[in-house]
């Protein structure tokens, strides 16, 4: 599978784009800690007209806000069967399985990181997960590991330069000795 045919960005939300704890107040209030820099990648992916889905088996309030606020279209929640929402998803948006990356860290992942086209775990994974991995963020969940995740596809795909540019209009890549993955 040719990482240039990816389209669709499916992450799952706890121990993705959270570190996997869960903070319930006296009340019953949830609350979500989300990292900046996966703010910023998913804001780069749809500015370049990249879809962005959310499948998670949790529903709460802190994760809609947080959606709302970064234009995610696609949030799928409360769902039991992830496998199943993948291929709904995929039918009302006329993909293709290899043309979706799902970002996951744990068992209910499976299903769709078995299907897509890149499957990629976070780096504090469980190890059913990063066994079908075919790339595995250096961050872990919560710190970061989205944007790991859209830099490589990204930088894949010979887009960096212009995801860049989503924030900085006048952005020119330039060739560091010694930095790995750079754009030419």
């Amino acid at each position: 599978m040719a990482l240039e045919r990816i389209r669709l960005l499916c992450l799952d939300v706890d121990g993705v784009l959270t570190d996997g704890g869960i903070s319930i107040d006296d009340a019953g209030h949830e609350q979500k800690r989300f990292h900046v820099r996966d703010g910023a990648a998913l804001r780069m992916w749809s500015r370049l007209g990249l879809e962005i889905a959310v499948i998670t088996g949790r529903n709460g309030m802190a994760l809609r806000h947080r959606l709302r606020e970064l234009g995610v279209r696609h949030v799928i929640s409360g769902s039991k069967e992830k496998g199943g929402a993948f291929e709904g998803l995929l039918g009302e948006l006329g993909m293709a399985a290899d043309d979706a990356a799902m970002i996951g860290d744990d068992l209910p992942d499976l299903p769709i990181l078995r299907r897509c086209g890149l499957p990629i775990a976070v780096r504090d994974a469980s190890q059913e997960v990063l066994d079908v991995a075919r790339f595995v963020t250096p961050r872990p969940g919560g710190s970061g590991a989205v944007r790991d995740a859209v830099e490589h596809i990204l930088k894949s795909q010979g887009r960096w330069t212009d995801a860049v540019r989503v924030f900085d209009p006048g952005f020119v890549a330039t060739a560091r000795p010694g930095r790995a993955g750079a754009e030419p």
